[in-house]
């Protein structure tokens, strides 16, 4: 049986995830910011000591080949930090810079105005947040460890 794009799970998906990418990029432009910057900066905002590219792509679901010159034109911008770990030198460390710490009070706004654009409440929204992860989680897991 053929569903059409509108009855598949899948294009609601795609669908949705491409208007969240146009709501937050009104929201981000003026900071001067794209939505995988901002991925890449709230996943360091929450680590005090920076984060590995391995530790950033795991957070964020991006392989390190598309993380590299993303984190190349953030360093460039001033809002990151890279280095080897000298205890392994195959892995680069991240880290925020002073104006990457004070890009997050700059862009304190963007979840209140990404919720709110949403017409959902805090708690719909994380329950759908849970939902759309455990979907995730499912596909992703192996063919014999899935779980009915």
């Amino acid at each position: 049986m053929t569903l059409a794009p509108e009855d598949m799970f899948c294009f609601a998906l795609y669908s949705a995830t491409q208007a969240m990418q146009q709501v937050y990029r009104p929201l981000l432009d003026p900071l001067g910011l794209t939505y995988p910057q901002y991925l890449v900066l709230t996943a360091l905002w929450t680590e005090k000591d920076g984060l590995t590219v391995g530790g950033i792509g795991h957070r964020i679901g991006l392989d390190s080949s598309t993380l590299t010159p993303l984190l190349k034109r953030m360093e460039a911008a001033g809002l990151v930090a890279r280095s080897r770990n000298p205890e392994d030198e195959r892995q680069v460390c991240v880290s925020l810079t002073a104006e990457g710490r004070a890009m997050e009070a700059r862009a304190a706004h963007v979840p209140a105005c990404v919720l709110e654009r949403t017409g959902l409440d805090a708690a719909s929204l994380g329950r759908l947040q849970d939902q759309i992860n455990a979907v995730s989680a499912r596909l992703r897991a192996p063919e014999g460890a899935r779980q009915p």
